[in-house]
């Protein structure tokens, strides 16, 4: 195996660790008009990612330098004929950073409305873009003979980058509505968290399974792939995705996370299973392509890569553990947190089984 198709795989991993970790920031954004019915409830759902988001964000910054350094062709080619998509979603994530901090900056009840509403638009908005955007790799985007985009905004969307957009922001929806549960102590807020994540898994399985589906049949259609490569990975992808539904039936929140967690990282390497050994598909002529062999770095710079790599990822992953360590406790109503005597004290003999934080 070459390392140009090595970092393929790593970057697909970045990608899949971003939409996992952030996959639930966006969730419970998504969440907030639905279940913040008190100003008590949104605070306490802010709060249950307020130490998480932007260490989440990290993945993002990773995945785009690998790209850069491993792939600059590909990097060059995607990020100007989707700029104006990027810019969409890079605006998305400034203002919801900002709305973090901002919505708490004055009792106001319109001023934090506004920033909790630019929140929300925000968590629907990058996920579904980022979707349409990925998805666009494997249907297609015009790509002339010099590996240059030759299309326009819209040439990014399809019937299948559609499907995969409104796939993700379901993933996201179900995976943040599991996450709630697990991170808040408020009864009421837990209850309507495990509610909600119900019928979202339910829609999860319908459009997360056709997504899936789709994307083998693009792959096959569109990539002139083989139906046996990635047969595995659906079926799996399905199979987790049932499993979250069935697990928030029996009211197991901690299986059911995890069970969505797989699922949106299983529908990632799905994605990229059907797009290799190409990066970006080209809709004009099949034979523009991009690939992992030609829009690949040096080999000197891929054995640089590879080696600081080794070398700083698991500094990265230890600290991000640790963190998720650190805050494990849950998030009572008012925001506050609870230490985990009180979590277990508290979850006896609750609807959920007692599980602790995630």
């Amino acid at each position: 195996m070459t390392l140009s198709a090595v970092w393929f795989g790593v970057i697909c991993a970045l990608w899949s660790a971003y939409f996992i970790t952030e996959g639930f920031d966006f969730g419970i954004g998504m969440l907030v008009p639905w279940l913040g019915r008190r100003e008590s409830d949104r605070a306490a759902m802010f709060a249950a990612i307020g130490p998480f988001w932007d260490g989440n964000e990290v993945w993002l910054l990773i995945a785009g330098g690998a790209t850069f350094a491993a792939f600059p062709q590909w990097y060059a080619t995607m990020f100007s004929g989707f700029y104006v998509a990027l810019l969409i979603v890079l605006v998305m994530l400034i203002v919801r950073v900002v709305s973090f901090e901002w919505r708490t900056k004055s009792d106001d009840p319109r001023w934090r409305g506004l920033w909790t509403w630019i929140n929300v638009i925000a968590s629907y908005g990058a996920p579904l873009i980022w979707g349409v955007g990925l998805s666009a790799l494997l249907f297609g985007t015009p790509i002339d003979a010099h590996q240059e985009f030759a299309g326009s905004f819209w040439s990014l969307f399809s019937w299948y980058s559609l499907l995969g957009g409104a796939a993700l922001v379901v993933l996201c929806a179900a995976h943040g509505a599991v996450f709630l549960s697990l991170r808040t102590a408020a009864p009421t807020l837990r209850t309507h968290a495990l509610r909600a994540a119900g019928p979202l898994s339910a829609v999860a399985v319908v459009v997360g399974g056709a997504y899936l589906v789709a994307t083998l049949a693009v792959g096959v259609a569109r990539n002139h792939q083989d139906v046996v490569r990635g047969l595995p990975v659906l079926v799996a992808g399905l199979v987790t995705a049932i499993a979250a539904l069935v697990c928030i039936r029996l009211r197991r929140p901690a299986a059911a996370f995890i069970a969505t967690a797989l699922t949106i990282g299983l529908a990632v390497v799905l994605l990229f299973v059907e797009l290799y050994p190409r990066v970006m598909v080209s809709s004009t002529d099949f034979a523009d392509s991009l690939t992992v062999a030609n829009s690949s770095s040096a080999h000197y710079t891929l054995t640089v890569m590879t080696v600081a790599t080794a070398l700083l990822l698991p500094v990265v992953v230890a600290y991000q553990v640790w963190i998720y360590r650190v805050f494990r406790v849950r998030v009572a109503g008012t925001g506050q947190k609870l230490s985990p005597a009180d979590v277990v004290a508290r979850g006896r003999g609750s609807d959920d089984g007692g599980h602790g934080g995630a």
